[in-house]
């Protein structure tokens, strides 16, 4: 059977939150989910569902990367709440 075609309808953003180890990224990545949330425009991300591994609640990081999509009334955007360790970004 064939799969249909997706069609975007609006045009499409990747956002990439990066930065330094608790300076706010995976913070201001669920703030923007529970603001558009309220407007029925994003599923709202609780701080802990995006660092929901036990490591990343132990040591209060973020490992491994989270990726959000909404889709207010003008654009569609994919964003990455990226780690601030260096340890956690591939570089080679």
């Amino acid at each position: 059977m064939a799969k249909e075609k997706f069609v975007r309808t609006k045009p499409h953003i990747n956002v990439g939150t990066i930065g330094h180890v608790d300076h706010g990224k995976t913070t201001l990545t669920s703030a923007i989910t529970k603001i558009l949330a309220k407007r029925s425009l994003a599923e709202a991300r609780e701080f802990d569902d995006i660092d929901r591994a036990p490591e990343e609640k132990e040591r209060g990081i973020t490992i491994s990367i989270y990726h959000a999509e909404y889709e207010p009334e003008k654009r569609h955007y994919a964003q990455t709440d990226c780690p601030g360790h260096a340890d956690y970004i591939k570089n080679k």
